[in-house]
């Protein structure tokens, strides 16, 4: 556009070499026509940079992220909570910040990624719509993870009975909603169907509404309030990541199933993979066994009345092994 716009102002300005305009113009327009090409091709097919794939890599990333701060968040909390000091590297606890502030990447890639042609594993018509949608939930996560965050560096932290009570029962739900989050990742950098993620999701949602319970119980008595509101905190904003997990989940499937990824193979069963082991046993111990025993016998059948006596009997052979 640059050289198209200086070639028609120098046409129009210069009038010294209108001999020579509409030569100037064909050299021109050739040159940008080739320049043009060579470009589209070298960026589609020498060396290509696509932004769906780079939205897709993204999103999955984010989501990654928000799994490795919730997989260690729980037994970090509880042991700076006990008194007990942490010495090992917690950089994964501060992967998640870069996901608050991906809001702007993400729709500028989804925007280049719809002008895009149809392209590897990413046909024409991809829905990246819904890439935006989970980069929305990861978002909401992050920010509930942001507040995690912000009451694991508090100075003021529950008491050591009360978290004893509710250990378990957050433990289980941030380490369930990590695993939950990064089998999600996983499932869109390979694209096929998250299903495995389900019963994480069922063991954090299971472990959420022991904790529901065991609020609602009559544990606070003879218990200073003031003190145990750090504690009450953590418990429901991990409740609130159990939901943001699952409505991740349910845009992932929903993304799945528009962008017809693949299914996950089932995994062997025990049962089967024990009988299966059994088997093999059975016929190596039958290839290794030195001896081979076989037994012949034979036995005559009666002979029908219509035959003579004279006639050969007919033999009959067994074999055994």
């Amino acid at each position: 556009m640059l050289i198209f716009i200086l070639t028609f102002s120098l046409i129009s300005v210069s009038g010294y070499r209108n001999d020579e305009i509409f030569e100037l113009a064909h050299k021109r327009l050739s040159t940008i026509s080739i320049g043009g090409s060579l470009c589209v091709i070298i960026s589609t097919v020498v060396c290509p940079v696509w932004a769906g794939e780079d939205l897709h890599n993204l999103i999955a990333l984010n989501i990654e992220k928000l799994g490795d701060f919730l997989e260690g968040f729980g037994d970090e909390y509880f042991k700076r909570t006990g008194g007990e000091e942490c010495e090992d590297d917690n950089g994964f606890l501060e992967g998640y910040k870069s996901v608050l502030n991906s809001k702007n990447n993400e729709e500028s890639l989804a925007n280049f990624a719809a002008w895009e042609p149809g392209h590897g594993r990413f046909p024409f018509r991809h829905p990246w719509k819904l890439y935006l949608k989970v980069g929305t939930l990861a978002r909401e996560c992050a920010y509930r993870i942001e507040s995690l965050n912000a009451c694991l560096n508090a100075d003021i932290q529950a008491p050591s009975e009360f978290g004893s009570i509710i250990q378990e029962a957050c433990t289980n739900m941030s380490i369930e909603s990590g695993k939950a989050l990064k089998e999600l990742a996983l499932a869109i950098k390979i694209m096929v169907q998250p299903s495995s993620a389900d019963s994480h999701i069922e063991n954090a949602k299971s472990s959420a509404k022991k904790l529901k319970s065991l609020l609602k119980s009559g544990i606070w008595e003879d218990v200073d309030l003031l003190k145990v509101i750090p504690g009450v905190t953590v418990a429901s904003i991990l409740i609130d990541v159990v939901t943001c997990t699952e409505k991740i989940a349910e845009s992932i499937h929903e993304l799945a199933s528009k962008a017809q990824f693949k299914s996950a193979e089932p995994p062997l069963s025990p049962e089967k993979l024990h009988s299966g082991k059994m088997q093999c046993a059975k016929s190596s111990q039958i290839l290794k066994c030195p001896h081979i025993v076989i037994n012949v016998s034979e036995s005559t059948p009666p002979s029908p009345p219509s035959e003579s006596s004279s006639a050969p009997k007919a033999s009959m052979q067994r074999m055994e092994v």
